[in-house]
């Protein structure tokens, strides 16, 4: 959950425990659709589950808080699969199922789904998870509901029409879930002077800076890691990379002589986050500009130095996405329906569409 224990102190979980989880539910699943007749082989069970154990192991430290800070342009889908191959080859292709299913390349396509789709293993775990540790009562789902209607029809999966409810349900607490815990706005500032600390970590290291950090760290800073030279040498020293290399160089830096490195670092070690406005609709450029000379002219900063300290973007969010992938109810005739269709409730349709908000950062020494 990245950096949402600075809002909701008991979201100290790891990732661990949710594929531990998404294993267990993925049990679950295979179990329910074999009463339902739908053939699952002992082999494809357990390519299923390697694969929703093995299917976010390509996350870095702060999960998705720093996705591409350490390697640019290289999303934690594709680094899971270069592990997942890794380990294929220490196993003699025992994995070699689980990474078809992984990729979406088996025949079998409601076994993808079951993995990275609508209503996947993954997300039944986190939702439930995610809302029982930040106490967010809100996305607290009908899990083993959710999972006792699930059916297979024309290869794809499916809901039986008596769990409805279930999945308006569903589709709600993701509403809830990403506006109040995922993307609440202290959260999101944390988020993004994480993102600007590295920015800075790097380029003093990269101009000659000796800093202090570990030597696993020390790689990714000194060196611009991307699609072109991420092989497996590199990929064995991100297996080590983990949080604690992250807060232990950020405690040391709050006492570098560079400024910038060392407020940014006080931001987040000791809870002085910058002052975050949310709207809507996208800020003036008048207004971004005028923070901006403030900031400037308050704490005697450069131009270049004003990116680290005044920054702006936007977030999105869809909680049910059908242009991916729907949501089938099927109907004791046979006949189905995307949910949007078959819900009696108008906000589904909302749901579907996509919520964007603006956000713009700045000190609050500028208070």
């Amino acid at each position: 959950m990245g950096l949402s224990y600075l809002v909701y102190p008991g979201a100290h979980h790891t990732r661990f425990h949710h594929v531990l989880g998404c294993a267990f539910l993925m049990q679950k699943a295979v179990e329910i659709l074999r009463v339902k007749n739908i053939e699952i082989s002992e082999r494809e069970e357990e390519a299923l589950t390697i694969a929703i154990l093995l299917h976010d192991i390509g996350h870095g430290p702060f999960s998705h808080a720093l996705e591409h800070s350490f390697i640019q342009g290289v999303g934690h889908e594709q680094v899971s699969l270069m592990f997942m191959e890794l380990l294929n080859d220490e196993f003699d292709g025992a994995l070699s199922l689980a990474i078809e299913i992984f990729k979406g390349d088996y025949h079998r396509g409601f076994m993808n789904q079951l993995i990275s789709g609508q209503l996947d293993m993954d997300r039944l775990d986190y939702l439930k998870r995610d809302s029982f540790y930040s106490g967010v009562a809100e996305g607290n789902v009908n899990v083993e509901r959710l999972i006792t209607m699930l059916n297979v029809k024309d290869d794809k999966l499916v809901v039986e029409f008596k769990g409805i409810y279930s999945v308006e349900k569903f589709i709600m607490a993701r509403r809830f879930m990403y506006w109040q815990v995922y993307l609440h706005k202290t959260g999101i500032v944390a988020e993004k002077v994480m993102i600007k600390i590295l920015e800075r970590a790097r380029e003093l290291s990269l101009n000659g800076e000796n800093l202090y950090c570990s030597n696993t760290l020390k790689v990714f800073l000194e060196t611009t890691i991307d699609q072109a030279n991420f092989d497996t040498s590199i990929l064995n020293t991100f297996s080590k990379l983990d949080d604690y290399d992250v807060m232990s160089a950020l405690k040391a830096w709050c006492d570098h002589k560079d400024k910038i490195l060392s407020y940014l670092c006080d931001s987040v070690v000791n809870r002085r986050l910058p002052k975050i406005e949310m709207r809507n609709e996208d800020f003036e450029e008048q207004y971004i500009e005028k923070i901006r000379q403030q900031v400037k002219k308050k704490l005697d900063v450069t131009e270049k130095e004003l990116d680290f300290l005044v920054y702006h973007g936007s977030v999105a969010n869809k909680a049910y996405d059908p242009d991916k992938e729907v949501i089938n109810i099927i109907y004791k005739n046979g006949d189905q329906k995307d949910i949007i269709n078959a819900s009696d409730s108008a906000s589904i349709q909302a749901l579907s569409m996509t919520v964007r908000k603006y956000y713009l950062c700045y000190p609050k020494k500028l208070l």
